[in-house]
């Protein structure tokens, strides 16, 4: 039995004391000393102490230092307490127990007098679990509150009972404002979804827990996209008790990098840029429900062109179409023209839309805001457009997703433009602006295909008369001025539904549908006629004529390419009759053809014999340096003298004596540089011509190597020149061939970029090298903006694919200055060298070195003398 506090214990004390035994709770009496002078078994349980330890001990030795200062208070405090009192409150105290862990205790103290003693009895309930409980639920409480993500508690049915600082933050409504309200009620509005909130709430109830992405709306009205991620809370007995949501802003993170993740998906995919703006503006009204949108392309001169806006009335196309932009054209007009948004929150009393307001309202669109939409260069090139249905401004989520767009619109409408200026270059000729030889074959074979058996078409090959002579008496740019002229002479001459093109030089081909021999001597006589007043160029007034060849389909041929060739030929006809006349074809023209193989087999004995010679036209780079030679066959017959190039190759290829000559070409070349090399005279490489046929052969790439191989060169010093033939071919054996030269270390070159010759919507998927503008701008260049905004376009065409690009026929400084400027890294031409043979290059190249060796040397006097300078050396690209 415990020893009694106080003495020898009586029968009730003995009671009373066993009570304090069996007791659940601990219980310490101490006197008014506050030495402990009883200790139970549930106190040894909670503090780990046996009773012996700590009977006669101060009750101070039971608690941690940190709360003894409080505790003490309390003791003190007590001697005050009335004795008829039982209990005096209760209070929790931190317990340091014996193994050194802690526990939490809440005690209330009792005073008795007992055998004329005063004490103090304790009672300690074992509070942890409750202590520990509540810690963890402020802290929970505390994360709730502090946390960036949204926290919203309700009851089974969903009212609302509790919601965090985030979620005032981002709708706007306090705790006590959501208190008992349904998120129905306080977050749903115009635009949410029904149908999503209905799948939610099932899922929940059938799952426990539940993940959406819902259009709310905040406390003022403004559209959020939030994903809701809800989760029930259940008690013992497996009853939901509440609902526990976190919500997320996705606003930005989802919804906008969704649709940019789309758009630049349709740009990879490369789909056509009105396909893009239109998938564009669907998904920017799934985003934004309440606006209609649309967008506007702004052309070179300053016009608009719809290229998107699938929910406006169909009418709207037609009217905007064309119309140049201004301060009062709507707002998209005056957004592109004033360069920054305009908003017209009432389109029927806008001033800006008082000639255009009648579209938009009867379509019930009372509101539009526009932005421009600029190119990296500052360029405003289209107008973003939000319309709304209602008097009003944007919101901030407007102004979120226009912020995305316009630069996605921006993207597409620079690939669409730089597509448009590629596919112009590739399918138009650049001085004229007529359709080229792609375009035309493109277009009869259009005719052709919808053709009726009773159908006729009339090929038109018209030359003209002496143009060699134009050119060089008066020079190239006055050639080029000729051209335009009979360009737009003979344009006012054909029907709506004829097709005038240009396939280079001074030749021309009109396609006539609907036409027979009638109607053609008819057309024929009057573009002679047009033709037969002098043409004012220049200072002088030039007599102009031309010669007309015409064939028939399918009188005589039923394909393109015959139809060409018998047109051709009867031009020549024409041109033998006395010229500024017409001959239509005749089977009489085969005597022709037979003079014509007469002269193909000449050329082949001259092939056999090695009579064709290269000379070597210098490439120079823009610092001076040698970058390389072309190699280009010449023909000097014994019976048909000087054959120029532009009389022999065309009949090479016609003869199939092409690939024989490009062959030659390719080892005579290797050969000469390898001997220059050996004699020191360090030519860095050569371009050599090659046509299409050559390309169509599986073992070119062999051929190549092994020649390149036999000379000791490196490959890299050979540059390959491809023409119309290798990049319009669809043989997968050509583009073949062109991966494997390239490959191997040889380059690739496109020769007279910009003509028409070539397909340039491939050449960024060509393994090209060096890009070669055609001479032709080159006669403008000084004197035309059209020739420097082309020439100037086709440099950063080249070099933005990190190309070289090399300009061909340039004949004057000036011309060579205007190139310099505009970062050309390579000029061919008459400026600094015609094409010359073996000799009379290496007498070039050697005066060449000399006189940059005399510009370095004084180069290095400026730099020891800088007071002497007089000017600065220009800055050129520098060529890998």
């Amino acid at each position: 039995m415990p020893t009694s506090p106080v003495g020898h214990p009586s029968e009730a004390a003995k009671a009373l004391f066993s009570a304090f035994e069996q007791a659940v709770d601990a219980v310490v009496i101490t006197g008014i000393d506050n030495q402990i002078r009883h200790f139970n078994a549930a106190a040894e349980r909670m503090w780990g102490y046996c009773r012996d330890e700590v009977v006669g001990r101060q009750v101070s030795v039971l608690v941690p230092l940190d709360v003894r200062e409080h505790l003490d208070g309390v003791i003190a405090a007590k001697s005050a307490m009335d004795p008829r009192t039982a209990v005096k409150g209760r209070r929790e105290f931190r317990i340091s127990r014996k193994d050194g862990s802690e526990a939490w205790g809440a005690f209330s103290i009792s005073r008795v007098d007992y055998a004329g003693k005063t004490l103090y009895i304790n009672f300690i309930r074992d509070v942890t679990d409750d202590v520990r409980d509540r810690e963890q639920n402020a802290l929970m409480a505390l994360v709730a509150e502090k946390t960036d993500r949204v926290v919203m508690v309700s009851k089974r049915d969903m009212t609302i009972v509790y919601v965090n600082n985030a979620f005032t933050e981002l709708f706007g409504y306090t705790l006590a404002e959501a208190m008992g309200k349904h998120p129905r009620d306080l977050l749903t509005g115009e635009y949410t979804d029904n149908e999503t909130l209905e799948r939610f709430h099932a899922q929940i109830d059938a799952e426990g827990h539940g993940q959406e992405d819902i259009l709310v709306y905040d406390k003022d009205g403004h559209e959020i996209w939030i994903s809701s991620t809800v989760n029930a809370g259940r008690n013992q007995a497996g009853e939901v008790e509440h609902l526990v949501a976190v919500l997320d802003d996705i606003t930005e993170s989802k919804q906008i990098h969704s649709l940019q993740h789309h758009v630049l998906e349709n740009l990879a995919n490369d789909m056509p840029v009105v396909d893009v703006i239109g998938d564009l503006c669907h998904r920017v009204e799934a985003i934004a429900p309440d606006i209609v949108s649309s967008v506007l392309h702004v052309d070179a001169e300053g016009r608009l062109h719809p290229l998107g806006g699938p929910s406006l009335p169909a009418a709207f196309a037609p009217v905007v179409d064309g119309i140049a932009t201004g301060p009062d054209v709507g707002s998209c007009g005056a957004a592109a023209f004033l360069g920054h948004a305009v908003l017209a929150t009432d389109i029927a009393t806008d001033p800006r839309w008082q000639l255009y307001s009648s579209l938009p309202l009867e379509a019930g669109l009372r509101a539009c805001w526009s932005t421009p939409i600029k190119a990296r260069d500052g360029r405003v090139i289209g107008a973003f457009a939000f319309y709304f249905r209602e008097v009003r401004g944007p919101t901030r989520w407007h102004q979120t997703i226009v912020d995305a767009c316009v630069h996605l619109c921006a993207l597409a409408i620079e690939r669409h433009e730089a597509r448009s200026e590629i596919a112009r270059l590739a399918y138009f000729d650049a001085l004229t602006g007529l359709p080229n030889r792609a375009q035309l074959r493109q277009i009869l074979t259009g005719l052709i295909d919808k053709s009726k058996p009773r159908d006729r078409i009339a090929v038109m090959f018209l030359d003209i008369d002496h143009f060699k002579d134009v050119n060089d008496t008066l020079g190239h740019s006055i050639g080029d001025e000729l051209l335009v002229k009979v360009t737009q002479r003979l344009c006012r001459q054909i029907r709506p539904a004829d097709t005038l093109s240009r396939q280079g030089g001074d030749e021309f081909v009109i396609v006539l549908p609907n036409c027979d021999v009638e109607g053609a001597a008819l057309i024929a006589s009057r573009l002679l006629e047009t033709l037969l007043p002098p043409m004012q160029l220049g200072a002088k007034l030039v007599p102009v004529s031309a010669s007309i060849g015409v064939s028939i389909y399918p009188d005589n041929a039923g394909d393109i390419d015959g139809l060409l060739k018998h047109a051709d030929a009867a031009m020549y006809q024409a041109k033998q009759a006395g010229r500024s006349t017409y001959r239509f074809f005749s089977a009489e023209m085969n005597r022709v053809s037979e003079e014509r193989l007469a002269f193909s087999t000449a050329l082949r004995n001259a092939i056999v014999q090695d009579a064709l010679r290269l000379h070597y036209q210098p490439q120079v780079r823009a610092d001076g340096r040698l970058y390389g030679v072309e190699a280009l066959a010449r023909w000097s017959d014994p019976v048909l003298g000087e054959v120029p190039p532009s009389k022999f190759i065309p009949l090479a290829e016609e003869y199939g004596l092409i690939e024989l000559i490009g062959t030659w070409s390719l080892r005579e070349a290797c050969r000469q540089v390898a001997a220059w090399r050996r004699n020191g005279i360090d030519v860095p490489g050569v371009s050599v011509n090659l046509s299409p046929i050559n390309f169509q052969n599986g073992d070119l790439a062999t051929l190549v190597g092994e020649v390149i191989a036999e000379n000791g060169l490196s490959p890299d010093m050979l540059m390959l020149e491809v023409t119309e033939g290798v990049v319009m071919s669809e043989h997968s054996t050509a583009v073949e061939t062109m991966e494997k030269i390239r490959k191997s270390g040889v380059q690739l070159s496109m020769d007279d970029f910009g003509t028409g010759y070539s397909s340039l919507s491939r050449l960024a998927h060509l393994p090209i090298r060096e890009l070669k503008i055609d001479r032709s701008f080159m006669r403008g260049l000084e004197s035309e903006a059209s020739a420097l905004a082309i020439t100037r376009a086709i440099i950063r065409v080249g070099q933005s694919l990190d190309m070289i690009v090399v300009a061909e026929g340039v004949e004057t400084e000036g011309q060579r200055r205007i190139l310099i400027e505009l970062g050309c890294d390579v000029i061919q031409g008459f400026v600094y060298s015609p094409a010359l043979p073996v000799p009379d290059f290496e007498l070039w190249f050697a005066n060449h070195e000399t006189s940059r060796a005399a510009i370095a040397l004084s180069e290095m006097r400026r730099q020891a003398h800088p007071e002497r300078t007089l000017g600065v050396v220009p800055s050129v690209r520098r060529i890998p």
